[in-house]
């Protein structure tokens, strides 16, 4: 697959601009390069863009006729939403150009009776969480970027988050998709069918497809009952081990009930403390590990409370757990999640970070805690690991702090070489290297240790059957021939 971006002619984006300009007008087109400046990095600043310009369409129709110019003049196209992705699919390098979604923020009335909302793809997270909410009803995805997120970029990333436990990733949200195909041409599958059975299902081929088939402009989202209450325990446990055996007594006493169970060190509270001292710290003595757990009552008559500090007491006393908080009001459970959401960008308060999103079979995470753990430590002896994540799927966030006080440039320079340690152990365990922040920039030459030539070439026959010129987000998530 040729890499069109650095083949662009400056004459063809010359020629791509000004057929932009006569046919959008020029509100659709950034160049100043401080406007420019927020599409062209991420939050961490690992990639930094070189795009000429950005275009903002305004609706559906101007993205068509972005599409159309851009197969007509052979200039890449990045799609990009809240620009919080993590592994770099979203940032433009040279002779490349960014579509933005973030104007398309559409949120169009809920559908009550059938249980699902139409948003446009810029329309953020947490702006949907409050329609469905004001509905009484609720959209379940939720992650700690969710008011800067948008829908567009969650739907091509597959994202994930906290409720995965219970409701599924993001491809479990979506009923149905409108998305603009790489030659301008508008797919409408707008459907809002809970069962449909006719051939191929083909917005799963653009969910998780991270921009490289088309982009996506509006979808259907699907909408749950909002709980009746919400009871929230942090609980300290010695080992993940011990964490685990404590998730099979939670589910089982809870039932379809139980909506979270995330794992936290000890440092990773340490740190939210560091970074964020106004938070709540749940603990007298700061345990080894900590487990949240969020069990979600959806009938007035069914006291889930009751049930969880019962399950608590039994684990306690079996030795299970050293200590619990249960919270006894909504703003007490929003408090003990912030310790969880605030996990990410507390981290910064170590130095550098290397990291790893992946997941493993439920029942391996002890043990590949353990051995990614010892080798990680081989690459780099002093390093401090700051393992969390949602248990309850096996979706850990493995990442590694600089050792204190070393040079953070010299550490994060060994990033592939800790990579390669810590994804050894994932492929062990039949894992994942990439469980819901995508491939992107990072991991596509990853894909040939954990995907078979038979799978690798299904995928690129899907990219050329869409996109046979390589011209949307070309570089990202596929692996070169």
């Amino acid at each position: 697959m040729s890499d069109v971006s650095t083949e662009t002619r400056p004459s063809a984006l010359g020629a791509f601009r000004d057929a932009i300009v006569a046919e959008l007008g020029p509100d659709a087109l950034l160049d100043d390069p401080a406007r420019m400046a927020p599409y062209q990095t991420e939050w961490r600043n690992l990639y930094q863009g070189k795009a000429p310009f950005v275009l903002r369409p305004r609706d559906t129709d101007q993205v068509s006729a972005i599409m159309r110019l851009a197969a007509r003049h052979a200039v890449p196209i990045v799609p990009q939403g809240g620009n919080t992705g993590l592994v770099g699919g979203q940032i433009p390098r040279e002779g490349e150009v960014v579509l933005s979604l973030d104007r398309m923020t559409a949120i169009e009335p809920v559908n009550v009776a059938g249980t699902c909302v139409t948003v446009s793809a810029g329309a953020i997270l947490s702006e949907v969480h409050d329609a469905a909410d004001a509905a009484g009803l609720m959209f379940p995805l939720s992650l700690a970027s969710k008011g800067s997120a948008r829908i567009g970029g969650l739907i091509s990333t597959n994202a994930g988050g906290v409720g995965v436990l219970a409701y599924g990733n993001m491809r479990n949200q979506v009923l149905g998709l409108e998305v603009v195909l790489p030659d301008g041409r508008v797919w409408n599958g707008l459907r809002a069918l809970h069962k449909d059975n006719v051939g191929y299902d083909l917005k799963h081929l653009f969910i998780g497809a991270e921009g490289t088939l088309g982009v996506v402009t509006r979808a259907v989202l699907k909408l749950v009952p909002k709980p009746h209450a919400l009871d929230v325990a942090m609980v300290g446990v010695a080992s993940p081990a011990d964490a685990l055996a404590l998730l099979g007594q939670v589910r089982g006493a809870l039932g379809d009930a139980l909506t979270g169970f995330e794992l936290i060190p000890r440092i990773g509270l340490e740190i939210v403390a560091r970074h964020r001292p106004e938070t709540r710290q749940p603990f007298a003595e700061t345990p080894e590990w900590a487990v949240l757990i969020e069990a979600s009552t959806f009938l007035p008559e069914r006291p889930m409370r009751d049930v969880l500090e019962q399950v608590l007491m039994r684990a306690y006393e079996q030795g299970l757990v050293s200590d619990a908080v249960v919270s006894q009001s909504l703003g007490e459970a929003r408090e003990l999640w912030q310790i969880r959401e605030l996990m990410s960008e507390s981290q910064s308060v170590l130095g550098g970070s290397i990291k790893h999103d992946v997941s493993v079979p439920v029942a391996d995470v002890p043990a590949f805690l353990t051995e990614a753990t010892a080798a990680a430590l081989s690459v780099v002896p002093a390093a401090r690991p700051v393992a969390f994540g949602h248990l309850g799927d096996g979706n850990i966030h493995y990442n590694l702090s600089q050792p204190e006080g070393a040079d953070k440039a010299g550490f994060l320079a060994r990033w592939e070489e800790v990579n390669e340690a810590v994804h050894a152990v994932v492929r062990r365990y039949g894992g994942s290297i990439a469980a819901e922040h995508g491939v992107g920039v990072m991991k596509r030459a990853l894909l040939p240790s954990v995907r078979d030539e038979v799978e690798l070439a299904m995928m690129r026959a899907v990219k050329d059957a869409f996109d046979p010129d390589d011209l949307m987000n070309p570089g990202r998530l596929l692996p070169d021939r």
